[in-house]
């Protein structure tokens, strides 16, 4: 009877005894797997430094630009030149243009040349030649040669020389197309021209009429081999 009961205690003693160790067991295995499952999550949303910063600036929108506004500026304006006249000339051979830098430097004057879009040529020159050219344009009142320099402003300048060859006893036409391109109110225009015989005619009076504003003065002509003397004197005496 004794035996029997020793022996109930006893397994009764080894059956807690494993039921604590299965107890444990189970907690220590949940101990473990719970951490894992965290350190897995934690891989999953873990970002390396540099690709962090990436993925930051793609998801940000760019820095809106400052909404102050720039202080207003005058567009740069080229200084003026602070002189108050001006030499306009043509010159299709060079002695037109030989006086005219003359003048320039007499009554310290910017100088302005009018060139033709399409130059003339020996053959456009040819006077001999009534298909020429210069024949056809000077036969033809209307005829309006394009100018290829660049236009010029005329503000402050009051006193404008403008010189220009003899062609069949008239201005060139191209010199009607400056007239006609510009204003010359307040502006006192002085004609000059060159040629080896012919006088100035009725050259000055043509531009006068074409340009239609300004104040004209009576024009003169001078020879290729025209003095520095000869232009002082002219100048000196222009009313």
């Amino acid at each position: 009877m004794k035996n029997s009961r020793n022996n109930f205690f006893l397994m009764s003693f080894v059956l807690l005894l494993l039921l604590a160790l299965t107890a444990c067991g189970s907690t220590e295995s949940a101990a473990v797997t719970v951490p894992e499952q965290t350190t897995a999550a934690s891989a999953k949303t873990q970002v390396p430094a540099s690709d962090a910063t990436e993925v930051q600036t793609d998801a940000q929108p760019e820095a809106p630009a400052s909404t102050q506004a720039a202080p207003e500026t005058d567009a740069a304006e080229p200084a003026p030149a602070g002189k108050d006249k001006l030499v306009v000339y043509f010159s299709a051979t060079g002695t037109t243009k030989a006086v005219a830098k003359k003048i320039a430097a007499i009554t310290d004057a910017d100088l302005y040349e009018i060139r033709a879009a399409q130059e003339y040529t020996d053959a456009d020159l040819n006077w001999h030649d009534s298909s020429s050219r210069s024949t056809i344009e000077q036969n033809d009142k209307n005829a309006r040669p394009e100018i290829g320099s660049e236009a010029i402003s005329l503000d402050g300048y009051t006193t404008i020389y403008i010189g220009y060859p003899i062609w069949w006893g008239e201005e060139p036409r191209i010199l009607d197309t400056f007239a006609e391109a510009y204003d010359f109110d307040g502006i006192t225009i002085i004609p000059f021209c060159t040629s080896s015989s012919s006088g100035i005619g009725r050259s000055g009076k043509n531009l006068e009429e074409n340009a239609g504003s300004g104040t004209w003065l009576e024009g003169k002509r001078f020879g290729a081999g025209a003095s520095e003397e000869d232009l002082r004197d002219w100048i000196s005496n222009l009313k």
